[in-house]
């Protein structure tokens, strides 16, 4: 199979595992609280890469950006369980992050020196007036977590590129295992503000074991997205950010009875059109440049 085709099929089963994985730690959050989540997921989480390494050597060569990557995906969680516990809606959380590959788009012009025609350019405006339409005074995302939820994407956009980046000097295991230990310390520091309720305290079984099945599930999803992206260009694993959002609809009504409002829908699918005609260009700009190449 084709490396890059390989490298999206990787993807795209990450961002199922991880929205399952987004619904487990939601329905756990009222019980342990964020900075039990942080901790939770950090030591889950890096043990089950290590088994999943088999032995090989998890120890960076690009430690200053390792370091980076990890700090800020880990704080970009924080925001995310942060806003999950004030009740934003797994949906609504998800239409925001659909503003992720527009970013990507930008931040990859500084980083990894792309240029951005005035159609993708335009395609940008267009994917932010999408955000407009879902944060109109009186919509569904009319509070103020969305403003931490769109500085969470902008992180988060910034980890994927960096990730795409890891993967010309350091293998899956080592980026995934960094990142979930990078939990670890941020949720101590974390924990005298957001304590766990005690009253809920022991743990009931159904969210012990939703707090496992949610760490080893981002053990997983990381470990397939590190190995995708060196893979295949980010450009091609971009539009995949997509496909959590009807995964986030299905699970939040099923699970929590949360349905989207109408403008969250409007503008999500106004920043998804955006978002694949932006992706659209670039392949139509890969092609050119190959075929100056060839010719």
């Amino acid at each position: 199979m084709d490396a890059a085709l390989r490298g999206i099929l990787f993807a795209a089963l990450g961002y199922g595992i991880i929205s399952c994985a987004d619904a487990a730690v939601k329905y756990a959050l009222p019980q342990v609280g964020v900075a039990g989540v942080m901790m939770w997921r950090g030591a889950v989480g890096g043990l089950a890469v290590l088994a999943m390494a088999g032995g090989r050597s998890i120890w960076p060569k690009n430690r200053r950006l390792v370091a980076w990557r990890s700090c800020v995906h880990a704080l970009v969680a924080i925001i995310w369980y942060f806003c999950w516990a004030r009740g934003v809606g797994l949906a609504d959380s998800y239409a925001v992050a659909a503003l992720a590959p527009i970013f990507m788009t930008l931040i990859a012009i500084p980083m990894l020196g792309e240029r951005v025609g005035w159609r993708r350019g335009l395609a940008c405006v267009v994917g932010f007036a999408g955000a407009l339409v879902m944060l109109q005074p009186g919509g569904a995302l009319w509070r103020w977590e969305s403003a931490l939820l769109i500085l969470a994407v902008v992180g988060m956009a910034l980890s994927r590129s960096w990730t795409r980046l890891l993967s010309r000097t350091d293998n899956a295991a080592t980026i995934s295992f960094w990142l979930m230990l990078a939990h670890l310390p941020l949720g101590l520091v974390m924990l005298p503000f957001f304590p766990p309720p005690v009253s809920l305290l022991p743990l009931e079984p159904t969210a012990l074991f939703a707090l496992l099945g949610f760490g080893c599930a981002n053990a997983v999803a990381h470990m397939l997205f590190a190995r995708a992206f060196a893979l295949a260009p980010v450009g091609a694993i971009a539009p995949l950010e997509y496909s959590v959002l009807p995964f986030g609809v299905l699970l939040g009504w099923l699970i929590f009875a949360e349905i989207p409002g109408g403008t969250t829908i409007y503008g999500a699918a106004i920043i998804i059109a955006a978002g694949f005609y932006s992706m659209h260009r670039e392949r139509v700009r890969a092609r050119e440049r190959r075929h100056g190449i060839a010719a």
